[in-house]
């Protein structure tokens, strides 16, 4: 038996998994009550495929932006390091389908989209880096899915 990570997607058997999906992977308790919600927003089969990183750059962006119009429990949208998604960071506990309807709306507007936001030298480390076409295609794939984001295995 492998020895238990602190790190729960490091106990994520990432063979098994079947992306792309979204899924619930941890929820912290802080101190004083306030909770924070993290999920697992998977885009591509882990190593099987990946996100080109100047789309993981221009998703991030787009989605940070575009999220906080639908919903104020928005904390952060950051990338794996992997390439294969992100993790989406709320407050509180909201339901699988507030989450899967926030992720839907917000991948609705980043295929809307004509300009990758704050994608310059003055807003960004590496403005130049972008690509919406990228981003475009990698939401329109998720969102081509969503009858499947509560699968997450196999």
């Amino acid at each position: 038996m492998t020895q238990r990570m602190n790190v729960e997607s490091f106990n994520l058997d990432h063979r098994t998994v079947a992306a792309p999906y979204v899924r619930l992977a941890d929820r912290k308790r802080l101190p004083h009550g306030d909770v924070i919600s993290k999920y697992d927003v998977r885009f591509t089969q882990p190593n099987v495929e990946h996100l080109e990183m100047d789309t993981v750059h221009s998703l991030e962006h787009l989605f940070a932006e575009h999220s906080r119009n639908h919903c104020d429990a928005v904390l952060d949208f950051s990338p794996m390091g992997c390439q294969t998604g992100f993790y989406l960071m709320l407050t509180g506990e909201p339901s699988d389908e507030a989450v899967h309807n926030l992720v839907a709306a917000t991948l609705q507007d980043i295929l809307e989209a004509d300009e990758v936001p704050a994608a310059n030298e003055v807003q960004c480390g590496w403005g130049a880096h972008h690509t919406l076409a990228g981003a475009q295609a990698a939401a329109a794939e998720l969102l081509a899915h969503q009858d499947e984001w509560t699968q997450v295995t196999r």
